[in-house]
């Protein structure tokens, strides 16, 4: 009996080790054939895509998160049990299971495999990077393996061009078969989760079949292994590590220059176009100053941003982000931290939500709500545009040593400084809340080093690329408008010899915050920019622009950086530096803590020890700034 193809194609479902190649071989798989969403009331991220089979079947691939178990002590590894069950409401289950596993690390992936085979679904494994394994030495006997497991068993490299093939046409033969033929029939809900003394009996079966069906080499001496006696060394490893972090920030501010001056001179041409054609009045001010100054002043930071996620995706695809973990375990677990919290607080230096996110591969819940707290202490990509506009205005651009730039240092040690107060934070936290909590041992699978696949990192480049610009055309163009009528309206007394934004209900708000702002050095123009920055951080560089251009009327002329060295003292600007290392997260990353946390306590929390730190810094940075002579 074949199986009928149900509407909107076949659903195959990745399931696996975490790096055994899941995502490079969904990439082979879809292309640009994929989107990226959240499971249903649940915030955890749901990538899929589709292809057709050489018969021509139309295949939805789910790629699951990645997990050692059903057994599911993390959300993630949940999520992933309750797809393979069928249990995640509004989502139909999966009519095969392809468990994706590394050829070079099996013994974990087979008892994965036995697992899955009890569910009772149709099944499959790959056995992905086939081509690295026998280079090692590693021996196959394919027919063996399947027998022993009782499932089809197919090679696979996905990262080159043609190595799919032989598993699209063993998936064609596995979703024309019957249930039966496939691997076991549609599960049902007798299932329930293996105990402890199940796990090892599972892991005895998987080692016997490993050794019945796989020779591995003697003594492997593998480019990993002496890579690793290097870089994994607890001290040239870490001085290793700090260099690369401090390449990515000097590169994050330095590279980008050239790129952000062309987007800025045609963000610039535009404006001049609108003077030119539009008549004077509200609307040229609406299109030049509102909309062109304040989405300009945005995009111009794109490429930084590009910079930053080029070097996590390379370091991710390069398998040197788990060795980083590994690395930070001993600093993060004295600050209180699990060491699987690096990666999360590394991904949120990109953006706090997705490192919120990751968080949930720490299973115990105390670890991974102290990192989900401290995450967004990390300076994301929304805080580039605030720290380039005022370091650009007001510390000068000469080099350091020869080398390095003094602009990419001050970036540098902002950054540093957000990554020192997530630890004192954490240090804090754990030593007052939760000190009678014992620390776990921390464990990880470290992949093999591999070249980073291009496809792979133009696919997230993109991906990034098209949802910040997306964000610039909805949240910070939603945010220009209604910043735009707050610096127009009302319109200024006819006589009136102050600038017309003077007196608008932006003017009004902002006066109205200066009792509480002045302490630390800001006045009405910068409390402005504060507001809307609450919906996303970037709009506050908007904001500015957007005010300062509408103050400066068509007369004005200089560059926004400019316009802020005359109108702010240095202690000012500096105070606004220390106000968002700490500022309070935007409004998304606070609805992911709700979710994550699965309540409003945390949340608030969170947002008020963060703005409590956010004017502590300010005010202290200011008043010192004043008393050494930057006051004016």
């Amino acid at each position: 009996m074949s199986a009928v193809e149900p509407a909107g194609g076949f659903r195959l479902a990745l399931v696996g080790n975490p790096n055994c190649g899941k995502t490079a071989l969904f990439n082979a798989l879809t292309g640009s054939r994929q989107k990226v969403a959240n499971y249903p009331g649940v915030t955890v991220e749901r990538k899929t895509g589709t292809f057709h089979t050489p018969a021509g079947r139309a295949v939805r691939l789910i790629d699951l998160p990645g997990t050692y178990s059903l057994r599911a002590r993390s959300p993630d590894e949940v999520v992933t049990r309750d797809a393979v069950l069928g249990r995640i409401a509004g989502e139909p289950p999966p009519d095969l299971l392809l468990c994706v596993a590394d050829a070079t690390n099996l013994r974990i992936a087979l008892r994965l495999v036995l697992e899955l085979k009890r569910v009772g679904r149709p099944l499959m494994l790959a056995l992905n990077m086939i081509d690295i394994a026998r280079r090692r030495g590693f021996a196959f006997d394919l027919d063996r393996l399947s027998a022993e497991l009782g499932i089809p068993v197919v090679t696979s490299t996905a990262v080159r061009r043609g190595g799919v093939e032989a598993l699209l046409a063993r998936v064609d033969g596995v979703l024309a078969a019957s249930p039966a033929e496939a691997g076991g029939l549609v599960s049902t809900n007798t299932w329930a989760p293996p105990s402890s003394a199940e796990l090892r009996a599972t892991q005895r079966e998987a080692d016997r079949i490993l050794a019945a069906a796989v020779e591995a080499p003697g003594r492997p001496d593998t480019l990993t292994g002496r890579l690793d006696a290097v870089l994994l060394h607890p001290v040239a490893g870490l001085v290793i590590l700090l260099a690369v972090l401090f390449v990515m920030f000097q590169a994050v501010f330095s590279g980008a220059r050239p790129v952000m001056d062309l987007i800025t001179a045609g963000f610039e041409a535009l404006g001049a176009l609108a003077q030119a054609h539009i008549p004077d009045g509200l609307l040229q001010s609406f299109v030049k100053d509102g909309v062109i100054a304040g989405i300009g002043s945005v995009v111009a930071f794109l490429p930084q941003i590009l910079i930053l996620f080029f070097f996590i995706l390379v370091l991710e695809d390069l398998g040197y982000l788990a060795r980083a973990a590994f690395l930070m375990d001993r600093i993060m677990g004295s600050a209180g931290l699990h060491g699987r919290a690096f990666i999360p607080l590394l991904s949120s230096f990109a953006c706090a939500i997705p490192g919120i996110m990751a968080a949930r591969v720490i299973d115990s819940r105390r670890d991974r709500l102290t990192t989900i707290l401290v995450a967004p202490l990390m300076t994301c990509s929304a805080r580039i545009p605030v720290y380039v506009l005022i370091v650009s205005a007001f510390v000068p651009d000469r080099p350091v040593l020869g080398l390095l730039s003094l602009q990419g240092l001050v970036m540098f040690g902002l950054y540093a400084a957000g990554i020192a107060s997530a630890l004192t934070v954490s240090f804090v936290a754990k030593r007052v809340f939760w000190r009678d909590h014992p620390a776990e041992p921390f464990m990880l699978e470290l992949p093999d080093y591999k070249l980073p696949r291009p496809q792979n990192v133009l696919l997230g480049l993109v991906t990034r690329a098209r949802m910040f610009l997306e964000r610039a055309g909805t949240t910070i163009f939603a945010m220009m408008v209604l910043i735009w009528f707050l610096a127009s309206f009302p319109r200024p007394p006819e006589g009136a010899t102050e600038p017309d934004i003077n007196y608008s209900l932006a003017a009004i708000i902002g006066r109205a915050l200066e009792p509480i702002t002045a302490p630390i050095g800001f006045d009405w123009h910068i409390n402005i920019a504060l507001v809307p920055g609450l919906a996303a951080r970037e709009v506050a560089v908007a904001a500015l622009a957007t005010v300062y251009a509408i103050e400066g009327g068509k007369e004005a002329t200089e560059q926004i950086g400019q316009a802020l060295a005359q109108s702010w003292s240095l202690a000012t600007a500096l105070a606004l530096l220390a106000w968002y290392v700490f500022a309070p997260q935007c409004a998304s990353t606070l609805a992911v803590i709700r979710r994550e946390t699965g309540g409003w306590r945390w949340m608030a929390v969170s947002f008020a020890y963060m703005m409590a730190l956010a004017y502590a810094a300010a005010f202290v940075t200011y008043n010192v700034a004043r008393m050494l002579g930057a006051g004016s």
